[in-house]
C-alpha cells in the first residue's frame, strides 16, 4: 500500500493466515496504514463517523494501531466455535399444539 488502502491485499493477507477453521483476531497497523484505513472508511461512511480507529473492526479483525511508521500484520487467533456454542445445540423449534396432538395420537 502506497497512497491508497488496498482492500484486496488485506483480504488476501487474512486468507493467508487462516488455517484449519482458525482465523487471526487482530489487524496490526502502523501510523501510515492507520491513516490510509481512516481515509478509506471516511470516504465510505463519512468523515464524522471515523474519528478514531479505537474499537474498530475491519473484515472481522480488531484493528490495533502500533507506534511504528509503517507496519501491517495479523495476529492472535479466533476459532470457529459452532459445535461448542450452546445455541447450536438447541433443538429445532416445534409448535407445541401440533407436537402434543401427534404425541397423543401415536
Amino acid at each position: 500500500m502506497e497512497d491508497t488502502w488496498d482492500t484486496a491485499a488485506i483480504s488476501e493477507l487474512i486468507r493467508s493466515r487462516c488455517d484449519h477453521d482458525e482465523t487471526p483476531a487482530f489487524l496490526f497497523l502502523g501510523k501510515k496504514e492507520a491513516a490510509l484505513l481512516t481515509q478509506h472508511l471516511a470516504s465510505v461512511f463519512g468523515e464524522d463517523s471515523v474519528v478514531t480507529l479505537h474499537d474498530t473492526y475491519y473484515m472481522g479483525l480488531d484493528v490495533v494501531v502500533i507506534d511504528s511508521e509503517s507496519y501491517i500484520a495479523t495476529g492472535g487467533r479466533k476459532s470457529v466455535r459452532t459445535l461448542q456454542d450452546p445455541i447450536s445445540r438447541r433443538p429445532a423449534w416445534r409448535d407445541r399444539d401440533t407436537e402434543a396432538s401427534w404425541q397423543f395420537r401415536v
